[in-house]
């Protein structure tokens, strides 16, 4: 079992840690992410049931409205804010050659038919589920801030 985890943030809620390998377990089947994603490799499952199968054991049911993003945070600060409409083809890699992501895991998250740049998200390490109904159908994506202006100011 791997050692590597994501963190889970739904709106109003704890967050909650969990491994790829639950993830999978969860979402039910896994597949050849080339099923999916033309070239891909890799062992991957799909975003929208290991979702729904989520919030169910988080005690949301089918009524609980759904978000109007996902943001997912990488280990090296690229973060990317997807519309949710555009998550319905989305799979998420969590194992090549039946063992955990040596690299670019401890997930990978792959949309193939969303309206930005960002096809995929390697190294995620947090999703969050949001409500932003004044953003709706925007995508963003980049490397998050780290330090500030003031900070970049070279000092004599």
């Amino acid at each position: 079992m791997s050692q590597q985890r994501i963190t889970i943030i739904d709106f109003g809620g704890e967050p909650v840690t969990t491994a790829p390998e639950e993830m999978a377990r969860l979402a039910g089947r896994a597949f050849p992410l080339g099923e999916r994603i033309a070239g891909g490799t890799g062992e991957a499952f799909d975003f929208g049931a290991w979702f729904a199968n989520w919030r169910n054991r988080q005690g949301s049911g089918p009524e609980a409205p759904l978000p109007t993003h996902l943001k997912v945070e990488a280990a090296d600060s690229f973060e990317a804010l997807i519309p949710w409409e555009q998550l319905g083809d989305a799979a998420v890699l969590f194992a090549q050659g039946n063992a955990p992501l040596a690299k670019n895991g401890p997930i990978r998250l792959y949309v193939p038919n969303g309206s930005s740049d960002c096809l995929n998200v390697k190294r995620v390490v947090t999703m969050r589920f949001l409500h932003d109904e004044a953003r709706r159908g925007e995508a963003a994506f980049g490397f998050k801030q780290t330090f500030s202006a003031d900070e970049m100011r070279i000092k004599r």
